[in-house]
């Protein structure tokens, strides 16, 4: 494995993936001066186990929610899409159906087209009362701990040279805790949080027996008809986080509700028959619209009952203003 993930060709490929709208940066441009010789440089150094991962430039964004992004420079970040293309393939198999985050042919609307088929499946088609446990892991990414994940990743890699190149990008980044969290900026991020967390899936799916449960990253959601089986799997799922992986859930964003009450998932308030788009989300919306991206805002509002949101995002941008 350490020899595909090295390989000029897989560095090749992986440079053409990370040059997607990053021609006319700076510091791409010079790294694209040199490519040849500077791939070269990099085979070379990850062939002798010379290479060293630099540091990060640091900055914030608002995605909704302010968030840190840590950026690497060009020559790490190929590098990373380098291992993510080894290792996706190696791992996307091995996670379980319904994890829906930074995955191929997944991401949020088949994950909310799931839910939808689920809260069918678990009401025997709205004849019952259907309750859905709703969590949220607490600082995520800045809380993954790096000695567990090596560990799960060794479970499965017996390569050593593959273990020291993750064991380098994983230890090039720490949050406020020692020994701990993940970048947002890293695209390897994205790829081992999914690993981490398929510790957890795999336990909720074949240990504790959960029929319908969905995660998207650091969401997840289990739906059942006894709200009482829910309230006793909280402290399990609880003493799992905490003992298996060092995680805990928010304490603020966990909820046991009826799917009649409405469930906020993935930016949409589910209801039995029909979904609205979170509030929060619409206002987001209309603060950002442009003529740019009004399709893909109409694209989403098509995925839910929010015809009426479609009008007024139209009149919204035409000076029309019916709101």
């Amino acid at each position: 494995m350490y020899d595909n993930i090295i390989s000029i060709e897989n560095l090749l490929h992986a440079w053409k993936e990370f040059l997607k709208g990053k021609r006319k940066k700076d510091d791409v441009q010079r790294f694209y001066y040199q490519l040849f010789d500077n791939i070269l440089l990099l085979h070379n150094d990850l062939k002798n186990q010379t290479y060293k991962h630099g540091g990060y430039y640091a900055f914030n964004i608002s995605d909704p929610k302010p968030r840190n992004i840590h950026k690497a420079t060009v020559r790490d970040r190929l590098l990373h899409h380098a291992i993510y293309r080894v290792l996706y393939l190696f791992f996307d198999n091995k996670f379980i159906y319904d994890s829906y985050s930074c995955r191929k042919f997944k991401g949020t609307h088949r994950a909310i087209e799931r839910f939808r088929k689920f809260t069918y499946k678990a009401s025997l088609n709205n004849t019952k009362t259907l309750w859905i446990l709703k969590c949220d892991i607490k600082k995520f990414f800045a809380s993954i701990d790096h000695v567990v994940l090596l560990n799960i990743v060794q479970k499965y890699i017996k390569d050593e040279k593959v273990i020291d190149l993750i064991n380098r990008v994983v230890t090039s980044f720490e949050s406020t805790s020692l020994g701990k969290g993940l970048p947002l900026g890293n695209l390897t991020s994205q790829i081992l949080v999914n690993i981490y967390m398929n510790e957890f899936d795999q336990w909720m799916k074949h240990e504790m027996k959960i029929k319908y449960y969905i995660r998207y990253a650091d969401d997840f959601v289990v739906l059942y008809t006894d709200k009482r089986f829910l309230e006793d799997l909280i402290p399990k799922i609880s003493e799992f986080l905490d003992t298996r992986l060092k995680l805990s859930m928010h304490p603020n964003k966990m909820f046991i509700k009826t799917l009649a009450s409405g469930v906020d998932f993935l930016g949409w308030v589910h209801f039995p028959e029909h979904r609205v788009l979170r509030t929060a989300t619409k206002k987001r919306m209309f603060r950002n619209l442009t003529e740019k991206n009004l399709s893909s805002y109409v694209g989403l509002c098509k995925h839910g009952n929010a015809y009426k949101s479609i009008n007024d995002l139209d009149s919204r941008l035409r000076g029309n203003d019916r709101i």
